[in-house]
């Protein structure tokens, strides 16, 4: 029987399957030491009891099979990062995750593919779902003369992005230098272009690109430490990634409540939500959204 696609076509419905995880204590050592965030949930009593992980404690699951990837990856960039966490997992716990390829798009010179991760617990309950807009140069843009992106980009006024100018009540944790310690534990062991600057520059980039999921994960502490388990229960995120932050770069998240409504006996609040460097760069723009309990 002919086969309608080619087995290695990266198309729309391809399944890449999914892997086991056990949300140990080191796992979760691990991603403190990646973001620095340390809420003291993820070490001792919570308010459901003994530790939970935090919520996008997964949150390279998505990369650790890079398949869905085109060919071409010289100067490939995460472009938009979608979030919908329902139920929190507790350390200890055993979750499995499944991927697919869930669209495919052009923009501009970049072609773009998007992986879904669904997450469920030993019961089959789902816990998350996330969607990975992954960019990719059309082969016949790439140059490799120069750089992809540099830092000189960022200063274009075209990369310029009016954020917090619509009121409502401010949301922040403090910036950290995103350091090179930092990049090894959340994009390592392996050397790659997110801890590495000779890898980063073999892909067209001048120095570490910090890998993108760090900034969205500092979204995520911002909503989990002003929503607590209201972010655990039917939080949300849908940011896109406008801007580098390179290795040693100084960042941190920020957001604003602009509007409460009702959701059954709650109320869900509504959060313009991004990311800047100390210089004001912004390198996320977009929403988030959690439960007020």
């Amino acid at each position: 029987m002919k086969q309608t696609f080619d087995p290695d076509e990266r198309l729309v419905g391809r399944d890449y399957g999914g892997l086991t995880f056990d949300i140990t204590p080191e796992l979760v050592a691990a991603f403190i030491a990646g973001t620095g965030d340390d809420n003291p949930w993820y070490r001792d009593h919570s308010p459901q009891g003994g530790p939970l992980a935090p919520a996008l404690i997964l949150h390279s699951a998505v990369y650790r099979n890079l398949d869905w990837y085109l060919p071409n990856i010289y100067g490939n960039l995460h472009a938009r990062q979608e979030w919908d966490i329902f139920m929190p997992v507790r350390v200890g716990e055993r979750i499995v995750t499944r991927s697919l390829i869930v669209d495919r798009y052009q923009k501009r010179d970049r072609e773009y593919v998007v992986n879904e991760v669904i997450v469920t617990n030993a019961a089959g309950r789902l816990v998350s779902r996330s969607r990975t807009h992954q960019s990719f140069l059309i082969p016949d843009q790439t140059r490799k003369d120069s750089f992809v992106v540099d830092r000189t980009r960022e200063k274009d006024a075209k990369r310029a992005f009016s954020v917090g100018e619509r009121g409502g009540d401010p949301i922040e944790v403090p910036m950290r230098k995103i350091t090179e310690e930092m990049c090894m534990a959340f994009s390592g062991p392996a050397l790659n272009y997110h801890n590495n600057r000779q890898k980063a520059v073999e892909l067209g980039f001048p120095e570490i690109v910090v890998q993108g999921m760090l900034s969205v994960c500092m979204v995520a502490e911002m909503m989990t430490r002003r929503f607590g388990l209201g972010f655990f229960y039917g939080g949300k995120m849908d940011l896109r990634l406008v801007n580098v932050v390179w290795g040693n770069d100084v960042t941190g998240p920020r957001g604003r409540i602009l509007e409460r409504h009702p959701e059954g006996e709650r109320t869900r609040a509504e959060v313009e939500a991004w990311c800047e460097k100390s210089d004001g760069t912004k390198t996320i723009v977009g929403s988030a959204s959690a439960l007020e309990l």
